[in-house]
């Protein structure tokens, strides 16, 4: 896995696209950073930019690197959560532009897998986590239900097609700065 780390890393900083294996399903993702590759993730998706996509960090501290006030009840949902759950915060800094929400709110999950920890606290930025489909299409389970465009579009694919069991998309939350609390997927 060390070697697939740094391979992955080595794309992450060249600003190319990946797809990877995540907490969750099979993703396709970039330097969420860099609005040049947050573009292309959008192409290969074929995905209006007005659609905004997640990302993923590797903890609490990265995570409040990246928004600008984190709502107390953010924790406990953290912290309770027994599925990977993803928020969608108020006033995101420092990311791509393109990553950002029109009602500039931003999705970040949290992922409880190690591939994605490593990479991420290698990477110290957090990285895009876009299900690998061309919109509108159904989401793989598993890597064997990836398509051959999604596979031939994507700069680079980590080799541990074997390791990822079949899943499902992560619960979406939505927390306002206002206190409103939304699900937006169970």
């Amino acid at each position: 896995m060390t070697e697939e780390i740094q391979k992955t890393f080595d794309q992450l900083q060249s600003g190319n696209t990946i797809l990877y294996p995540t907490d969750t399903v099979w993703g396709l993702g970039c330097d969420a950073t860099n609005a040049e590759a947050v573009a292309k993730i959008y192409a290969l998706k074929k995905r209006e930019e007005n659609k905004a996509l997640i990302c993923l960090v590797s903890d609490i501290r990265m995570l409040a690197r990246y928004i600008e006030e984190i709502p107390e009840v953010a924790y406990e949902l953290l912290e309770a959560a027994d599925r990977p759950t993803t928020i969608i915060y108020d006033n995101p800094i420092g990311i791509a532009d393109n990553l950002v929400a029109s009602d500039k709110t931003l999705a970040i999950r949290i992922p409880d897998d190690e591939f994605c920890q490593k990479l991420i606290r290698k990477f110290k930025r957090p990285i895009v986590s876009t299900s690998a489909n061309i919109s509108g299409q159904p989401t793989p389970k598993n890597y064997q239900e990836i398509s051959a465009e999604i596979l031939k579009g994507v700069d680079y694919v980590v080799n541990l097609q074997s390791e990822k069991k079949a899943s499902k998309p992560s619960t979406i939350i939505q927390l306002r700065s206002n206190g409103e609390i939304k699900i937006i997927r169970a």
